[in-house]
């Protein structure tokens, strides 16, 4: 049941009502309840994933200019092996979950059901156009849901390739695929929903939000911002450098995760710029715009509005542009000020920002000073350092001594707070995410105590008291 809307319908209206019915019909049938469907259809997906391995890697590389090894890693090889983890726990996820019943209530006993919310959105993003929009269907698969998925637009090639590949491989009575943009994505938010699960920037998930608010519908917002790097002058610089460059031009940049700034203390900047550039080189050469580990940028808007970061900064290092990729080589901008559009906007491209700060603390008060930002980044060799910045600070995920690398433990949910997103997901976290977790008391007819019942009486006061 893939849907791919003409430039007809576009202009016509659209209306995916009788999609999302469809989908509804065959939930409520019982279809995908059962622990059985849920593995063949986990299993259908994981086939799909490793036979199209070839036509998944040329789409990326197409839409973004991913290189293999970075596709394997953080695209298909993720996805593989989120399926394989839910495979390994999912009975266990789906059991009934025991808790204690008070005496009050004995002979009895208390569980947690989870249960299938049923039919579900999924609105993907462009920068990890696979694995954006797979990892959440993954989660709700493994939960047991119908579900609709909403490619982005942007990521044409993957796009396509994803509406195409779905219906070849998985049950189309529970799952469908929409292309298009903004119309399309506006015509399924005004649709009933059992929950919406969106990825993407700030000011669209205001609207995804203020849309499921109509008819009250739960929403999974995983979102970003600015999220910031300590870089203490008692670290290990050279492994510091290179798994910093590491996390920061992954994919030119384009990472929710990425370090959006660093700040580090006055007098240590410069040792420190002077190590990012020789790992820079390392990794990506003298000329990174030819380098074939080195992304693209999604469009040529989104390379403008990166230039238009670098007006009157003080820029230190690269900087130069590829319009035909389009690409931006690795950019290091030192001490910006407050209201420059490179500090005021999250970047989601290769530019660094290098602030300085006179100590840690003065660090942490500049993150507390700002929105909550969905990861957070410290270097140190001083644990109590680390420690006190994980105490004093906010923000969806900290990693410590490393970048993004959090993302490979799928007992670690992942998601925001405050701006930078709502709910999460990852592992039994995703599951969870898709279930509504139904509480359950049984009791039998024995030992019915009539004290509970009218007419009352101080004795049953007392009873109930000692009881409650």
């Amino acid at each position: 049941m893939s849907t791919r809307p003409t430039l007809h319908a576009v202009e016509a209206g659209v209306s995916y009502l009788k999609d999302v019915e469809q989908l509804r019909i065959s939930f409520n049938s019982g279809r995908t309840r059962s622990l059985e469907w849920r593995k063949a259809q986990l299993m259908a997906l994981k086939r799909m994933l490793v036979e199209n391995q070839h036509d998944v890697l040329m789409a990326l590389k197409a839409d973004l200019g991913k290189c293999e090894t970075e596709s394997m890693v953080a695209e298909q090889g993720y996805l593989l092996s989120d399926i394989d983890h839910t495979l390994k726990h999912l009975s266990k996820w789906m059991r009934p979950r025991p808790v204690s019943t008070p005496l009050v209530a004995w002979p009895g006993k208390s569980f947690q059901q989870p249960e299938p919310l049923g039919t579900v959105l999924i609105i993907g993003a462009w920068n990890y156009p696979l694995q954006l929009l797979l990892a959440p269907y993954i989660a709700a698969l493994a939960a047991g849901n119908c579900a609709i998925l909403k490619p982005s637009e942007l990521a044409e090639e993957t796009s396509h390739l994803i509406a195409r590949l779905i219906p070849n491989y998985m049950d189309t009575k529970c799952v469908a695929v929409i292309e298009g943009g903004k119309e399309e994505t506006t015509a399924l938010l005004a649709c009933r929903w059992d929950h919406i699960f969106y990825t993407g920037g700030e000011a669209v998930g205001k609207i995804v939000m203020s849309a499921a608010a109509k008819h009250l519908t739960p929403v999974t917002l995983e979102l970003g911002g600015k999220s910031p790097c300590i870089v203490d002058k008692n670290t290990n610089l050279t492994v510091t450098a290179r798994r910093l460059v590491w996390g920061k031009w992954m994919n030119a940049g384009q990472t929710c995760i990425a370090p959006d700034y660093v700040l580090i203390e006055s007098g240590f900047e410069h040792q420190f710029i002077d190590a990012i550039k020789k790992e820079l080189t390392t990794q990506y050469g003298k000329k990174p715009l030819t380098s074939k580990d080195y992304g693209n940028i999604i469009n040529h808007r989104h390379l403008a509005r990166l230039k238009s970061y670098l007006e009157g900064t003080n820029k230190v290092y690269g900087g130069d542009v590829d319009e035909t990729r389009p690409a931006m080589s690795p950019t290091l901008v030192l001490a910006p000020t407050s209201d420059a559009k490179v500090m005021q906007e999250e970047i989601f491209g290769p530019i660094l920002p290098i602030v300085t700060v006179s100590n840690i603390n003065e660090a942490i008060q500049f993150i507390n000073a700002r929105p909550k930002p969905l990861a957070l980044y410290a270097f140190s060799d001083d644990d109590s350092v680390l420690d006190n910045i994980i105490a004093q600070t906010s923000s969806g995920s900290v990693c410590t001594n490393d970048t993004m690398l959090f993302m490979t433990n799928p007992e670690l949910p992942f998601g925001g707070v405050g701006n930078s997103g709502m709910g999460s997901y990852h592992g039994r976290a995703g599951f969870d995410t898709f279930s509504h977790i139904k509480t359950v008391m049984k009791r039998a007819f024995a030992f019915d105590v009539p004290f509970r019942y009218a007419p009352f009486s101080k004795l049953k006061l007392w009873l109930l008291k000692k009881f409650l």
